[in-house]
């Protein structure tokens, strides 16, 4: 079991050196700004809608994300991109048809393919794309953990809930989307100047979700990948606004669900800061934790990202209270980590610390299968 996990994620660095500098082949035509009065759909695929939060604009097919996604119907592929703006909105994708969200960018984006959307030297910020995608819900007494995220992909409410203990809610005989996919968005979730719970930016269960060039800003467990769900982060920036519980939840699944499942969380080439509007009363330096285990199958991984002096030495906590313990069967692992916070030398002795020469021994398809879900034409 445990080669198996390490050729995984070794499997998943050497992706990582399939990209070089530049942003979406793709999509780029399609996400950058157009002229005064042309419209903004100009070299997008084939079908896809508009969304502005500018209610005069007259090329926009709906105001908010959520009318977009409900107007689609079950069965093919969708593109939707979003305008520049602010978007106050929880948005619940329960299609299982794949699903493609794309934030605006400036016009200056075609000519600076070249350059990284974060590029590691550069000052870093949390609001550095055009399009914001933002609530302000926490966890109150009695409420599931889910109810919280600003962005949930799971094929229904009773699937994307989360429960308590290992086990967590039951099993739902559901398949969610087979393939979400944003690109340049900041989603946040604004409840940190008052949540003293859980407050997620996203909630993946049953499905399959990748992310690149966004960032995510919240209080408490900011990603949760939950059961039967596989989450892939690239070029992101994640910023801390306080360090309670983990950075990465992950409740996954168990054996008996799916034996040899390789569900988790998996980052890349990303940047993890304090978010330059954390409450300045609020400390964070060595106090966030990687992650926690809701389940002791959790899979989390980081590799050639940034860590800022907000990292815990220890990286990874226990979940606590009656598991006062990271069990063997939870795969952390690290390939690369830099920064003040990457430091690995503190790190819990369960985690994995992956070399160059591990990662020479595997080729990505032998795994993965070159996952559909993944982008592996996303240069950043």
């Amino acid at each position: 079991m445990l080669m198996e996990r390490v050729s995984f994620v070794v499997l998943l660095y050497a992706a990582c050196l399939r990209s070089v500098a530049g942003l979406s082949p793709e999509f780029i035509a399609c996400q950058v700004k157009k002229p005064a009065g042309h419209s903004p759909l100009l070299d997008c695929p084939q079908g896809t809608l508009y969304v502005s939060s500018n209610t005069s604009d007259p090329f926009a097919h709906f105001n908010t994300v959520q009318e977009a996604i409900f107007s689609l119907p079950a069965t093919g592929c969708a593109t939707i991109l979003i305008g520049e703006g602010e978007y106050h909105e929880t948005i619940n994708i329960a299609r299982t048809a794949p699903l493609t969200l794309l934030g605006q960018l400036p016009s200056s984006s075609l000519a600076s393919v070249v350059n990284p959307k974060y590029p590691l030297d550069a000052a870093p910020s949390p609001m550095s794309n055009l399009v914001q995608v933002f609530d302000n819900n926490f966890v109150h007494p009695d409420m599931d953990d889910a109810t919280s995220a600003v962005l949930t992909v799971a094929p229904s409410f009773n699937a994307s809930l989360i429960g308590a203990g290992p086990t967590g809610a039951p099993l739902q005989p559901l398949v969610g989307n087979s393939d979400f996919r944003a690109y340049n968005i900041d989603w946040s979730n604004r409840a940190a100047n008052f949540a003293i719970s859980q407050a997620l930016v996203t909630d993946i269960s049953y499905s399959n979700a990748s992310f690149y060039g966004c960032s995510f800003a919240s209080f408490q467990d900011t990603w949760y990948t939950g059961r039967n769900g596989s989450t892939w982060f690239e070029n992101v920036i994640l910023a801390n606004r306080a360090c309670g519980g983990g950075i990465v939840a992950w409740k996954g699944t168990n054996l008996t669900d799916a034996p040899g499942n390789q569900y988790g969380a998996y980052i890349s080439d990303s940047k993890i800061i304090r978010s330059p509007d954390a409450n300045t009363t609020t400390p964070t330096d060595g106090l966030c934790y990687l992650g926690r285990p809701w389940n002791d199958l959790a899979t989390t991984v980081f590799l050639n990202t940034y860590m800022d002096e907000s990292i815990r030495p220890a990286g990874f906590t226990p979940f606590g209270g009656t598991r006062p313990t990271i069990l063997n069967t939870t795969f952390y692992a690290e390939y690369n980590s830099t920064g003040p916070g990457g430091n690995t030398t503190a790190r819990v002795p369960v985690e994995h610390i992956l070399t160059a020469g591990e990662a020479q021994h595997f080729t990505l398809n032998k795994i993965l299968g070159h996952p559909s879900w993944i982008d592996f034409g996303y240069r950043f």
